[in-house]
């Protein structure tokens, strides 16, 4: 099995599979003289045919689409945006480039060692027993069992959540040496910033795929799709749905942290059509279809005020016993009696921290049938675009027969 950590795109090969038939050196992985990942020695390394059915039994639908295996450790534009941080670094500040190198070289290692688990995108033979794509995606399904799943997951699965989380600290390191060492302007340093929130909604997409996969609202086929999706996640710490979404995800979190919630009506309508007339259409087709739902409303609201629906509750009550009308974000804390992080000026580690309070709200919600939202807004947005992608699939499918 070749450990090649390159960016990987689904190719049509006619049912055949492409192996490298050796090994390339993890030494060769590296341009020494760079840290970026040097192509040459894939690019001219010798190529066999092998048929499908040697990875997977003939009953697997594969669809005439291979995903060939390999942890993505620098896509193509993370790997630009790299090499234009080197060449600014060797010209501002050559004493930050080694530094940066030993973080590239860590990161890449890791890599190389994740890769040497047994991938989960082909039959593999582990220590007891044979596994299969299907079969996994079988297992995630019908897997229904409460708390933490960590040590039912595939080792690879968890391995890797802690590359993406390296990775992610990287570029937030970049970003700073960008600014501060680089002396890059600002909209150069937005690019380093930007790739970092875009790694972290990955992060986020495996516990959203998590909670579908058991929300059994959600059709069976859709449920099995992102199975599909989680494991192309677990195997690349990549994920294609996400990147495209994750702009919308980032300008709606921007436009949530510009607002100035009304802490009195605590009906968020205004602070919700100043959020939408900020956004794309993707976003305003779902509030337009969506928001009239309970759950997905009550969601929006935990969202928008940055408290939880109990907390909402309370303070509306509070507000409305004492008769004061509004209240700024710096009082919240003081009526309700605790502390409650309603910071505006918030960084992508707080998004994500935040929205796994909203997260495990929701699910302890769900798991004693109390009220309030079992579903956090990301789960409705992601599973709304999920839905419609899939139903344009079996439209275009109808328009061929």
């Amino acid at each position: 099995m070749c450990v090649i950590m390159r960016i990987y795109k689904k190719c049509n090969f006619q049912g055949q599979f492409w192996h490298f038939k050796d090994a390339v050196n993890s030494n060769d992985l590296k341009n020494k003289g760079e840290g970026i990942l040097d192509t040459s020695k894939i690019k001219n390394s010798d190529f066999s045919q092998v048929d499908i059915s040697y990875f997977f039994n003939n009953d697997e639908n594969i669809k005439n689409e291979i995903i060939q295996t390999g942890i993505i450790v620098f896509t193509d534009y993370q790997q630009k945006l790299i090499k234009k941080l080197q060449d600014a670094l060797e010209k501002t500040a050559p004493d930050r480039l080694a530094r940066l190198q030993e973080r590239l070289d860590d990161v890449t290692s890791l890599a190389q060692s994740i890769a040497r688990f047994p991938s989960l995108l082909e039959r593999a033979n582990t220590t007891t027993s044979t596994r299969t794509p299907m079969a996994l995606v079988e297992s995630i399904i019908s897997y229904q069992e409460e708390g933490d799943t960590v040590l039912h997951m595939p080792s690879k699965a968890i391995l890797g959540k802690g590359f993406l989380v390296a990775k992610i600290h990287t570029f937030f390191s970049m970003s700073k040496l960008a600014k501060n060492y680089a002396l890059m302007d600002e909209k150069e340093v937005k690019e380093y910033y930007d790739e970092t929130v875009s790694m972290m909604f990955t992060l986020m997409a495996e516990d959203v795929y998590m909670n579908l996969i058991k929300d059994k609202s959600v059709s069976i086929d859709l449920r099995r799709e992102l199975a599909n999706s989680l494991i192309i996640l677990w195997e690349h710490r990549s994920d294609q749905t996400i990147s495209d979404i994750a702009p919308v995800l980032q300008s709606v979190w921007s436009a949530r942290r510009r607002l100035a919630p009304a802490f009195g009506s605590m009906m968020g309508t205004s602070e919700l059509m100043m959020v939408t007339f900020q956004m794309d259409d993707q976003w305003g087709a779902f509030i337009k279809e969506k928001l009239s739902e309970p759950d997905v409303a009550q969601a929006m609201e935990e969202f928008l005020f940055g408290v939880s629906y109990e907390q909402i509750l309370r303070l509306k009550g509070i507000l409305r016993d004492q008769g004061v009308k509004s209240i700024g974000r710096d009082e919240v804390s003081s009526y309700l009696g605790e502390r409650v992080k309603t910071d505006i000026n918030l960084d992508y580690r707080d998004f994500y921290l935040l929205y796994t309070v909203r997260r495990d709200n929701a699910r302890a919600r769900q798991r004693l049938h109390i009220e309030g939202p079992k579903n956090t807004l990301e789960d409705h947005f992601i599973r709304f675009i999920m839905e419609k992608n899939q139903e344009k699939q079996k439209n275009d499918t109808f328009a061929k027969v």
